[in-house]
């Protein structure tokens, strides 16, 4: 790139950081909260990364290439944004306001395009690498897409979340030469400046991991210096300077900076900058290779020459620069003062009247912006799928069986529907074959870019691994599932082909990717997850494989329907008809719920249930009935007054129940029919579902000043005002609600220990969920009344 390209970039990086700054400034300045609390935002954070960002969208992304960008500088993204004419004006002013621009980066509430939400550090430098692990998957499956690379802006502390280096290492994401992180390599965190500098830790685990990796250290007055006789020596003070040392520099000028600079310097050094005058000496040894425009596009350049493994670029940087509070220790979320920003606004040339202008659309730099538009400009992506889930895979249950095993069947009948089999993609962090997918990769196999040789032979399970399966392995990393499954279900924006995902693992171990799956479904991705076997029906295993918390998460997470069937047919309607809303096409017949947007979790279990009480239920009710309220989150299993006539003037009680415990559940309501007490059961496969239903009408009830309703989908399991026995196979309390949902007392029993190893029966037991425990709850509960 010639000297007048810089220039113009200069120009442009010039007002981005103005623009970047500024719209932080009016957000704690120009606008009244009236609630007395800061608004915040990173002015220093931002611009550390102002050299970087101008160079990517002003001079090297193509339409097709994604970004993530460093949490604290969304400023600066908003700003390039702005400039590119892609950004309403009125937008500049609303950071961090309500309907305005996030405080980071977000895919469903920002308005200007993000391609990966960030904010939870660490998370957003790892989605595009699994974003690239997509379009490799994509690009083998469905043909090859237009080349996108898929590029990370992560500050250096972000280095010391472990889910970064989970996501290196896993086998899964070797060899993606479309991908490169730009690390902000400022050398501060955010209470202080980092004692030690560990780039060569850093270097070398990324080389182990078989990443390429380039330095961007000097600018290009350093390395001209370098250069001159004398100049080793330059270089290797500033090498060995203790990182605290370097960063005063930035707040110092004149005497004070020689001074500074010089302490502990051989005499050498002294001699080479001798003839430097001091306004000369704070610009060379301050020049940083992460501020150099030229520098870094070659770095970009050299990544992309590297195609057959991912990409780090470590850009040193300093916090803060061009603005005075640079280098300062404590500048993370310090605000310049209307003084500074006044004086700032003077040597960028701009005034009160002009402050918040476009570039000049006839100047350099304004039509290297127009020239970029275009050249950035994309076409809408469709997320339909078009393709019609059946409503039922009509799975066969002639025995007792688990839900866990009735997963399995499902996915393997829907693998080989025409329609459907094509889109579904497995992954599981090393627990396909005991969270039961064996069916569907002996069906479709597991996906190898290039196809590996098999040196075994296994009856049960066929490991065939080539470009055509449809199954992605994972290390031992919840983290790397739930990023993966994000990124699965982003993958009709990301690679231009929607996708079914679902992933599997342990249940209680949802809680170690729990920030990743809840980075996903803030993202908007689509997808499904199996967490099975559950809670302490896992009974030998112990409490360190027992859920208990898991159920509550599901029901309280945003973006997720949390599922929870007993039996095999609920669960084939449930799962076929989470597909088909991810598929955007439910089928032919209406569902009861209303069309949900987001990700679906199933807790699962290995319990063998018999079938027969379902089969009765569906008898009773007839398929569309039952059907109907299942998918809306409850259904009556046993109502007593139609078993039992004689009961119906007795006194009533009310079971509910999810999952494994129904068998209890069912034995304490034929104890208590012989005890002259009507019990009806309901089997709750949705708390999700039905919490939400109720919500919704009280919250309708609350706006509106109008008495709530009753949804229809507790209208028609339960009665109003008769007590509640909630029985949970989970923490207690997430089921407990159910007594003020429909207006009784309520007596809930769950899991609030941890478990131990031992029999089913036994930890039933000590949890209180045998039929005995039930039966003395349900007798407490119409005592309440």
């Amino acid at each position: 790139m010639n000297q007048h390209d810089i220039d113009v970039l200069d120009e442009i990086q010039r007002r981005v950081l103005w623009l970047a700054t500024r719209i932080v400034d009016a957000a704690n300045h120009d606008r009244a909260t009236g609630d007395g609390v800061k608004v915040g935002g990173h002015q220093a954070s931002s611009a550390s990364l102002v050299t970087a960002m101008t160079a990517l969208w002003f001079a090297h992304l193509d339409a097709e290439d994604r970004v993530a960008v460093k949490p604290h500088a969304s400023p600066v993204f908003h700003a390039i944004q702005y400039l590119l004419g892609n950004l309403d004006r009125s937008y500049l002013t609303r950071l961090r306001a309500r309907g305005g621009l996030q405080s980071y980066p977000s895919r469903t509430k920002d308005p200007d395009g993000v391609d990966f939400s960030t904010g939870s550090v660490g998370l957003g430098a790892a989605a595009p690498l699994f974003a690239a692990v997509t379009r490799r998957y994509v690009d083998a499956h469905f043909g090859v897409r237009p080349h996108s690379r898929f590029i990370a802006l992560l500050g250096d502390a972000e280095l010391d979340e472990g889910n970064v280096w989970e996501a290196v290492a896993d086998p899964a994401t070797g060899g993606l030469g479309n991908v490169m992180w730009v690390v902000d390599f400022n050398r501060q965190s955010l209470d202080r400046v980092v004692p030690g500098v560990r780039i060569d830790q850093w270097r070398g685990q990324f080389e182990a991991a078989g990443w390429h990796v380039v330095e961007v250290k000097y600018g290009r007055k350093l390395a001209r210096a370098y250069a001159q006789p004398g100049g080793t020596a330059l270089r290797d003070w500033i090498d060995a300077m203790p990182n605290e040392q370097y960063q005063s520099l930035f707040g110092l000028t004149g005497p004070q900076l020689r001074k500074q600079f010089l302490d502990g310097a051989s005499a050498e050094v002294a001699a080479f900058v001798a003839d430097l005058a001091d306004e000369e000496l704070g610009p060379l040894v301050t020049d940083l290779g992460g501020h150099d425009l030229g520098a870094l596009l070659d770095a970009y350049a050299q990544c992309d020459a590297v195609t057959d493994r991912p990409s780090v670029v470590f850009a040193y940087t300093v916090k803060g620069w061009g603005l005075p509070i640079a280098g300062n220790p404590r500048n993370h979320s310090a605000l310049l003062s209307a003084d500074q920003v006044a004086a700032l606004r003077a040597a960028h040339g701009l005034t009160r009247d002009t402050e918040w202008d476009r570039l000049d659309p006839a100047s350099a730099a304004g039509i290297r912006a127009g020239q970029r538009r275009e050249a950035l400009s994309r076409a809408p992506r469709e997320r339909a799928l078009g393709v019609t889930v059946p409503q039922s895979t009509k799975v066969r249950a002639n025995k007792p069986i688990s839900t866990q095993e009735v997963f399995g069947r499902v996915l393997v009948d829907l693998a080989r529907d025409p329609q459907v089999g094509r889109y579904l993609v497995t992954t599981a962090p090393d627990v396909a074959t005991s969270t039961n997918l064996a069916g569907f990769i002996n069906k479709t196999g597991v996906f190898a870019p290039i196809e590996q040789r098999s040196w075994s032979q296994d009856r049960m399970l066929r490991w065939t691994e080539s470009p055509q399966g449809q199954h992605i392995e994972l290390g031992i990393s919840e983290m790397n599932l739930f990023l993966l499954l994000g990124q699965l279900g982003l993958a009709w924006d990301l690679s231009g082909q929607p996708l079914l995902p679902v992933g599997t693992v342990y249940d209680p171990f949802v809680l170690r990717g729990l920030d990743a799956f809840l980075y996903g479904t803030y993202s908007g991705a689509r997808f499904v997850v199996a967490g099975t076997p559950s809670g302490i029906t896992l009974a030998p295993e112990g409490g360190a494989h027992q859920s208990t918390i898991t159920a509550s998460v599901g029901l309280e997470l945003p973006g997720v329907t949390f599922v929870e069937p007993a039996y095999a047919t609920s669960l084939d309607w449930l799962l076929c008809d989470a597909l088909g809303q991810l598929a955007d096409a439910p089928g032919p017949a209406a569902t009861a719920a209303p069309a949900e947007d987001g990700a679906y979790y199933f807790r699962l279990s290995t319990r063998p249930l018999d079938q027969a009480p379902f089969e009765a239920a569906r008898a009773r009710l007839g398929d569309a009935v039952l059907r109907r309220q299942v998918l809306a989150g409850a259904y009556r299993l046993v109502d007593a007054h139609q078993a039992d006539p004689s009961l119906v003037d007795a006194p009533t009680v009310q079971l509910a129940a999810s999952g494994a415990v129904l068998p209890e559940v069912l034995a304490a309501a034929a104890e208590l029919a012989d005890e002259g007490v009507a019990a009806h059961v309901v089997d709750v496969t949705s708390l999700d579902r039905l919490y939400r239903a109720w919500q919704r009408t009280l919250r309708q009830g609350v706006r509106t000043a109008t008495v709530p309703s009753v949804p229809g989908a507790l209208r028609s399991a339960f009665v109003d005002g008769v007590p509640v026995v909630t029985v949970h196979d989970a923490a207690s309390h997430a089921m407990a609600w159910l007594g003020s949902a429909v207006g009784a007392p309520a007596v809930p029993l769950g899991v609030d220990e941890f478990g131990q190893s031992g029999t089913v029966r036994e930890l039933y037991e000590l949890h209180d969920l045998l039929p005995g425990t039930i039966v003395n709850a349900a007798l407490a509960a119409l005592s309440l009344r």
